[in-house]
């Protein structure tokens, strides 16, 4: 009788195993953040939550802000792959804005990541500290996105010409990051009836 021949483990690399322990303390991060808020995440705990050392969150991410960073740029990619899986691009100018809010939001209340996201910028807001920056930054590049998704909507004829495409974008913005931030005050609110609101009210104010 022949025994059956076992492929060989597969060997991980030392870039694969870097990526998943920054998964891993990102993740425990994020959890810490969303639960405890910002204090609690110091480089000990986040190591221990994870099953890693202090030292290797240190290693990894050397300060608070180039933890708040990583997790920033962290949940700016797992965005970007919530909008590839919805083909924005596929989409005209208006649907795609809409598409656009329909995903942060059906994501917002049920994502410790983005809670967490939330959390650490209140705190960088109200301490006016210097880690206000890297949220600057990113909430430009969604500015400029949604800019662009509205001066592409008004080419195509779905967006009304006379509406003016950074204002839009910063108004569409800002309704996110206050809805975030009320979720923050009042984690029990029903996200979902104000989801289907503003969709049905951006769709009237923008479409041509």
């Amino acid at each position: 009788m022949t025994s059956a021949l076992k492929a060989p483990p597969v060997r991980r690399t030392q870039s694969d195993r870097r990526q998943q322990s920054e998964s891993e303390l990102l993740r425990a991060a994020a959890e810490l953040i969303a639960q405890q808020g910002t204090a609690a995440a110091t480089f000990e705990a986040i190591g221990a939550r994870a099953g890693y050392s202090r030292g290797l969150a240190t290693q990894r991410f050397g300060s608070k802000q180039g933890l708040i960073e990583a997790l920033i740029a962290r949940l700016q990619a797992r965005i970007e792959g919530l909008l590839d899986d919805r083909r924005l691009d596929d989409l005209n100018g208006l649907e795609a804005i809409l598409a656009f809010v329909d995903i942060f939001l059906r994501n917002l209340a049920q994502d410790q990541e983005m809670r967490a996201y939330f959390v650490m910028m209140a705190g960088a807001v109200a301490e006016v500290s210097g880690l206000r920056g890297p949220f600057a930054e990113a909430h430009k590049t969604v500015e400029l996105r949604l800019e662009a998704l509205v001066l592409r909507g008004q080419e195509e004829g779905v967006v009304r010409t006379g509406l003016n495409a950074d204002a839009a974008a910063l108004m569409v913005g800002s309704l996110l990051l206050g809805l975030s931030t009320q979720l923050l005050i009042d984690p029990a609110m029903d996200l979902e009836p104000i989801r289907e609101i503003s969709l049905t009210t951006l769709r009237a104010s923008f479409a041509a």
